[in-house]
């Protein structure tokens, strides 16, 4: 099969071989496409280089960003085995985690029970001592 600037070529060829008259009105208008043509199959011929060139470039991207991809999950992966205190402990999914607000900065903080139990944290935004008083609860219950 024939590429498009063999074809190109093959009707500048046939064009010659007829020797047509580029003094008449017919011969300037054929030699004109087939300039035309030579001109589009060389810009052709470019743009398909350079898609060519800019298909390796984005599969070298696309590699890069693949080995990067690995490394950072994996690096999230290890963080992940521990639980939120940096131990081996099992972190329980299905733990409930309840919301308070703190009083100063009115910041939302997510606690579990191990926390409640302590009966008080520091706020992590503004740095309040948090108390946290159940006993009002349980008798609420009741």
């Amino acid at each position: 099969m024939m590429t498009i600037t063999e074809k190109a070529a093959y009707i500048k060829g046939l064009a010659e071989g007829l020797g047509i008259d580029e003094a008449t009105k017919e011969g300037k208008v054929i030699n004109a496409i087939i300039d035309l043509l030579s001109d589009i199959t060389a810009d052709l011929e470019d743009t398909e280089d350079a898609c060519a060139e800019l298909a390796e470039q984005i599969n070298a991207v696309d590699e890069d960003l693949a080995e990067l991809e690995d490394f950072i999950y994996e690096e999230y992966e290890d963080e992940d085995d521990e639980c939120c205190c940096g131990c081996d402990c099992e972190d329980d999914e299905d733990e409930e985690l309840f919301e308070v607000e703190c009083p100063n900065c009115h910041d939302v903080i997510y606690i579990d029970d191990r926390m409640l139990e302590d009966e008080g944290m520091i706020c992590p935004n503004c740095g309040t001592k948090l108390e946290f008083d159940l006993e009002e609860d349980d008798e609420i219950e009741e």
